[in-house]
């Protein structure tokens, strides 16, 4: 069965396993404390102005989306962890970096509003 709710997806994890996704998803909730949590292609996600993150996890490591970008120091510290197309890849027996976590979704946070910002401006442009 699917889960509905992030609770019930950490809860479908080895008991080892369920504290290192409690703390991306804290370490995510800190970073956007306004973002709303939902599943999203069966995955923990937070959304606020589109897509902050997702996080999933697999049988060796945490996968974390979406990809890192427009950051150069934040590209070069996630650099060890990329997969595919830039999706990070957080081992499970290494330590999970989640300060870098943090840092990646407040800058993802950062963009988005940019965005949003930048096309509420448009929009009442047009409006005029």
């Amino acid at each position: 069965m699917k889960p509905q709710t992030i609770d019930a997806y950490i809860a479908g994890f080895p008991p080892e396993v369920q504290p290192i996704l409690q703390q991306v998803r804290a370490t995510i909730r800190a970073a956007a404390p306004q973002a709303e949590e939902r599943i999203s292609y069966q995955m923990p996600a937070f959304f606020q102005d589109g897509v902050l993150a997702y996080f999933g996890g697999f049988k060796k490591h945490i996968g974390f989306y979406p990809p890192v970008t427009g950051d150069d120091a934040l590209l070069r510290e996630a650099a060890p962890y990329a997969g595919e197309k830039g999706n990070l890849r957080f081992p499970l027996d290494r330590p999970i970096p989640y300060e870098l976590i943090r840092r990646i979704v407040e800058a993802r946070l950062r963009e988005k509003t940019a965005k949003s910002t930048k096309a509420e401006r448009l929009r009442k442009g047009a409006a005029q």
